[in-house]
């Protein structure tokens, strides 16, 4: 996948959001994190999630989940976000336009 992406909500509001390089040291910021993998759009969103922690790496499961299911192309897009409201609005205004599917599971 790209290194940045661009993602837009049902809001109309635009997130940058960039390709998570596992071996890196990751910081220990809130952050929303998206599993996607590549589609005939950009990217397929599999599911969005938020943390006040990236580095504790709570999405590990639902990346290994989705890529039992959906392939090894399947990668964790970051995005930095401080506060925890501002975390949670976007999180749900990126499920509310792309509906993904781990996300639907979740909550069944």
């Amino acid at each position: 996948m790209t290194r940045q992406i661009e993602i837009v909500g049902k809001s109309g509001n635009r997130y940058r959001y960039t390709s998570l390089e596992e071996d890196r040291i990751l910081p220990p910021a809130g952050a929303n994190y998206i599993i996607a993998k590549p589609g005939s759009q950009g990217v397929d969103i599999l599911y969005v999630g938020e943390t006040d922690s990236l580095a504790r790496t709570v999405w590990r499961d639902q990346l290994a989940r989705a890529k039992d299911v959906y392939g090894s192309e399947v990668d964790v897009l970051t995005r930095l976000n401080v506060r925890s409201a501002v975390r949670h609005a976007e999180r749900e205004d990126l499920i509310e336009e792309y509906q993904p599917p781990m996300n639907a599971q979740a909550h069944s």
